[in-house]
């Protein structure tokens, strides 16, 4: 999806943001020009991989195909699927993305633990288009 948005795969799957060095804020997705808090005097940014568990802070459902640019094929059936906000363990940011294939709204609940897995925004015959889902890990809140 977007380069520099994240690494690494299976267990080592991590989302990557950017920390400043004068206030500590995290960014996701990253930031790599100026720190966006506004009280801070500004410092460097430096790469960080984010936790790869959070809780759910809120879902819902996309029930309709987005506009474009959103990559789908309109030949196929839309699928629904669920969004869910996570806001993660150690950093206490929010991030949005999508429940892994299989998960519904009927199977979340705010509070749920979740954690970062790579998944498949879309695919043709010659690219993958790599992205990352939020599965639930079976703990609650």
């Amino acid at each position: 999806m977007v380069p520099g948005w994240f690494a690494g795969e299976g267990d080592d799957f991590r989302l990557l943001g950017t920390r400043c060095s004068a206030c500590a804020s995290v960014f996701f997705p990253r930031e790599d020009a100026f720190c966006r808090n506004p009280g801070c005097p500004g410092g460097e940014l430096a790469e960080v991989p984010l936790s790869r568990r959070g809780r759910i802070w809120s879902y819902t459902d996309s029930r309709y195909r987005p506009p474009s640019p959103y990559v789908s094929d309109p030949e196929l059936e839309w699928q629904p699927y669920a969004l869910i906000a996570v806001e993660l363990e150690s950093e206490r940011i929010v991030v949005l993305g999508q429940a892994v294939p299989g998960v519904t709204v009927a199977d979340l609940t705010v509070g749920m633990e979740v954690e970062v897995v790579p998944g498949v925004l879309n695919e043709d015959a010659e690219t993958t288009w790599t992205t990352w889902h939020w599965r639930p890990t079976g703990a609650g809140a």
